[in-house]
């Protein structure tokens, strides 16, 4: 049986050959969205660039987000 470890690595290397550019993981508490006390997704780092304020020097990314997964509505803790 593959580790998570295993499993991560060649989730990131297939998108890699595939010619995506890998992307770090950002902080758990992200530090330019007030809106967010936690990243909750592997979306966040990357809110500025959907929403057209910031544009990248690639447009393909792959990456393995940390990201605090909270029960409750709206993700309450």
């Amino acid at each position: 049986m593959k580790t998570s470890a295993e499993i991560r690595t060649a989730f990131l290397d297939y998108f890699v050959a595939k010619g995506h550019t890998l992307v770090e993981s950002s902080p758990l508490v992200p530090g330019n969205d007030p809106t967010l006390l936690f990243t909750n997704a592997g979306m966040v780092q990357f809110k500025d660039v959907f929403i057209g304020k910031e544009k990248r020097s690639y447009v393909r990314a792959v990456s393995s987000q940390r990201c605090v997964r909270a029960g409750g509505k709206h993700n309450d803790l």
